[in-house]
C-alpha cells in the first residue's frame, strides 16, 4: 500500500476540478452520514449503516468508472459510490426516513439497500454478498450482447468469506467477464477483526485462484484507488477479464447504529482511525498542492450543509406510503391478476 503523498492527480490525468469534485462527493457522503446519526439518536430514523472512513475508496473508485454507461452493485456502506452515480442527498434522506418517494424501495427497505434503474444501480438485498453473482450476471449479459459497459461490485472483507463471493469471482474468472470486484476492508466484520477472518495475508491473495489479478491499495487515498480501478476498468474494456481490488481503511463508527464497538475495539484502535481520517488527509493534499485553501473548503462545506439541511427537511415532511401499498410489486395487480 502507498502513502497519499506518493502520487499526484496530474500524474493520473486528473484536473484540479476533478479532485475538487472528488473531495466534494466525499464530504457530501460524510455530512449526510453524520446527519443520519443525529436523526437516529433523536429517534427520527430507525437505523444507520455508516460510510465514515471509507469515502475515499468509494469515491476514488467511482470516478474511475463511466457513470453514463457502467453498472454498479454497491454494498450497504457505499454512499460515496451512489452519489457519484446520480443519487442525491434528497434520495438518501427519503430512504433514511422510509418515505414513499424513496427511489430505492419506496420505503420498504432499510437505508443502504441501494437501487435505482435510471442510474444503473442494481438493487441490493439484506443477505450480504448476493450482489457479487448479480454483478457477474450483468457482466455476462453485456458480453453476450456485445454491449459497451463493465460492472463494478463492492463488499466488505467479512463478506469475502461467503459462498456468493467465491462463486461469483470464479465464474467471472472462467468466462473472463468485464467486472471489477472491490473489497472494502475496514478491518472488522461487525465485531470480528480481520486477522480472525482470513487464512491468507490479504483478500487480494485469493485472486490467483480465480484467474484474475489482485491488488491491495490504501483505501484512505482516493487517488491510489482511482489509479488501480481505472487500470482494472481499462483491462475489462479490452476484453481481458475481471480484477479483484482490496482497499484498506478504518471504520470510523460502530458497525451500525445498533452496535457498540467499544465492546470489542480498543480506545487506541479507534483513535488511530480518527487520526487517519481520509477526509482530513485529502484536505491536506489539496492544500499542499495549491488546489484549495481554507476559504474554499469552508465554502464547499457550507454549500454541502445547505443541501443536507434542505434534503433533511424535505424528507422529514414527505408522505409515508399508504398502508394499502404494502403488497404493491409483490402480487400481480389489475383486472388480469
Amino acid at each position: 500500500m502507498t502513502d497519499i503523498t506518493t502520487i499526484t492527480h496530474e500524474q493520473l490525468g486528473l484536473t484540479d476540478e476533478d479532485v475538487l469534485k472528488m473531495y466534494e462527493t466525499m464530504l457530501m457522503a460524510r455530512r449526510i452520514d453524520e446527519r443520519m446519526w443525529l436523526l437516529n439518536r433523536a429517534g427520527k430514523i430507525p437505523f444507520v449503516i455508516s460510510c465514515q472512513g471509507q469515502e475515499a475508496a468509494q469515491v476514488g473508485a467511482a470516478f474511475a468508472l463511466d457513470h453514463t454507461k457502467d453498472y454498479i452493485a454497491p454494498y450497504y456502506r457505499d454512499m460515496g459510490v451512489v452519489l457519484h452515480f446520480g443519487m442525491t442527498a434528497k434520495d438518501l434522506m427519503l430512504s433514511a426516513f422510509a418515505k414513499a418517494e424513496d427511489p430505492n424501495s419506496g420505503g420498504r427497505q432499510m437505508p443502504g439497500h441501494f437501487g435505482q434503474k435510471k442510474n444503473r444501480i442494481l438493487t441490493g438485498s439484506s443477505p450480504v454478498t448476493t450482489q457479487v453473482p448479480h454483478a457477474v450476471g450483468v457482466a455476462l449479459a453485456g458480453k453476450m450482447q456485445q454491449k459497451d459497459f463493465i460492472t463494478f461490485v463492492t463488499l466488505g472483507e467479512g463478506s469475502s468469506n461467503q459462498g456468493d463471493f467465491h462463486e461469483g469471482a470464479n465464474f467471472a474468472g472462467v468466462h473472463k467477464l468485464p467486472v471489477i470486484i472491490m473489497v472494502e476492508n475496514n478491518q472488522y466484520a461487525i465485531s470480528v477483526p480481520v486477522e480472525r477472518q482470513l487464512g491468507c495475508a490479504q483478500v487480494s491473495d485469493r485472486a490467483i485462484g480465480y484467474g484474475m489479478p489482485g491488488v491491495t491499495v490504501d483505501g484512505k487515498n482516493p487517488l491510489e484507488v482511482y489509479k488501480v480501478v481505472k487500470e482494472a476498468a481499462d483491462r475489462a474494456r479490452r476484453g481481458e477479464g475481471p480484477s479483484l481490488i482490496e482497499t484498506v481503511s478504518f471504520r470510523l463508527t460502530a458497525h451500525s447504529s445498533d452496535d457498540d464497538d467499544r465492546q470489542y475495539r480498543t480506545a487506541e484502535d479507534i483513535a488511530e482511525g480518527k487520526a487517519k481520517d481520509p477526509i482530513i488527509l485529502f484536505e491536506t493534499y489539496l492544500k499542499d498542492c495549491g488546489v484549495a485553501d481554507d476559504a474554499l473548503l469552508e465554502q464547499m462545506n457550507k454549500k454541502i450543509m445547505d443541501t443536507v439541511n434542505e434534503a433533511t427537511d424535505y424528507a422529514e415532511n414527505a408522505a409515508y406510503a399508504p398502508p394499502e401499498h404494502a403488497l404493491r410489486f409483490v402480487y400481480a395487480e389489475g383486472e388480469d391478476a
